[in-house]
């Protein structure tokens, strides 16, 4: 299983990664609240988060990713 980690440097790379994060989450059933939902579709796959996402001892669901920017504003969208 490969494993990505994503780095998104600068107050454009900031705002690109909030909305790719955001539709990676979309398409592998995370939540907002960083959980999978119970049931899932079948196409979903069991594994399929993992290249993304690092499954956390509570079943909360991270993502592999680094946002980098001087301005802490962009970041705490």
């Amino acid at each position: 299983m490969h494993e990505c980690i994503s780095i998104h440097v600068g107050q454009a790379g900031v705002q690109i990664g909030n909305s790719c994060w955001e539709l990676y989450c979309l398409e592998h059933g995370i939540l907002p609240t960083d959980q999978m939902p119970v049931t899932r579709p079948s196409w979903w796959g069991e594994d399929s988060f993992t290249t993304f996402f690092s499954e956390m001892g509570s079943g909360k669901h991270m993502p592999r990713a680094v946002f980098i920017d001087l301005e802490p504003t962009v970041i705490d969208e």
